[in-house]
């Protein structure tokens, strides 16, 4: 992997880790056109850290009122919704990295997270013509829940985690705004957990040299590291400050139609035509 496949990776990262179409899927798309068959787990992580950057920077006056106090209604929603995924990933982890490796199913976890995003909006226009969203205060322990299910759903490739975070919140009719918010706030000990389940292995594999990258194609060195975790920090600060407008202002159709016809594309390129799978 060379500074230029890091920086695309780190884009992509910092782009669809808070747009509702799926950060993990767009990394599996992107490591098969690529040839990338097994990056180096250590970059992985440094994408990560660089996404939680940006919700840190984004979110820090919500972070500061959590910290300020700590034990609130927020903090344990937080919680709860937390749990489900991290059942599933210590349930299924073997399972879920092999999916990851594959993409076998990356086309039909697009077009769920398509189904998810419609149906979220109709519900939520809904309940908004009835006058019935709620507030982020008037949130409950089974809408933590529910959101908290959806995350651990969109653990498989392609079904974003932002996407249905925020269709769980809808569909819960919360308004809007603090479906977003809530959505971003869980995606911190989201992107934590993965950091810690990956630390166990950085021992082993370590950061490789320049002579190693240079040597081996799928290693990857310390400039490229650097080169894709700031791209990713800077990428998703924008991509959350973007999202944060859109989710107020205007509808998540557009993401809709964008996941299906990509999940279309590739369910299209697995089965007849073989250019990436």
């Amino acid at each position: 992997m060379n500074i230029f496949n890091a920086i695309v990776l780190g884009v992509l990262q910092g782009l669809t880790e808070f747009l509702p179409v799926s950060s993990s899927g767009h990394l599996v798309l992107m490591q098969k056109i690529f040839g990338i068959t097994e990056p180096t787990l250590f970059f992985d992580t440094m994408l990560h850290v660089g996404t939680l950057l940006a919700v840190v920077t984004v979110l820090r006056r919500d972070i500061w009122g959590i910290l300020k106090r700590i034990i609130q209604p927020l903090t344990l929603y937080l919680i709860i919704a937390t749990i489900p995924a991290v059942i599933i990933a210590l349930a299924f982890g073997d399972i879920i990295e092999h999916v990851f490796e594959s993409g076998k199913f990356l086309g039909v976890c697009f077009l769920i997270t398509t189904a998810l995003l419609v149906a979220a909006e109709f519900l939520s226009r809904r309940a908004n013509a009835l006058g019935g969203l709620k507030s982020g205060d008037k949130m409950n322990w089974l809408d933590a829940l529910i959101i908290g299910i959806m995350q651990a759903v969109a653990i498989a490739p392609g079904i974003s985690r932002s996407g249905a975070t925020i269709s769980g919140a809808l569909s819960r009719k919360l308004d809007r705004d603090f479906a977003a918010r809530f959505s971003f706030l869980l995606s911190i000990p989201a992107i934590l957990g993965a950091v810690v389940l990956q630390s166990k292995d950085l021992v082993k594999e370590g950061v490789p040299s320049a002579a190693q990258a240079a040597q081996d194609s799928e290693s990857i060195g310390a400039a490229a590291i650097i080169a894709g975790t700031l791209c990713a920090a800077i990428v998703g600060f924008f991509a959350m400050k973007l999202m944060l407008k859109i989710i107020r202002e205007k509808s998540l159709y557009g993401f809709a139609i964008y996941t299906a016809a990509l999940g279309i594309l590739i369910i299209i390129d697995q089965t007849i035509t073989h250019f990436v799978f």
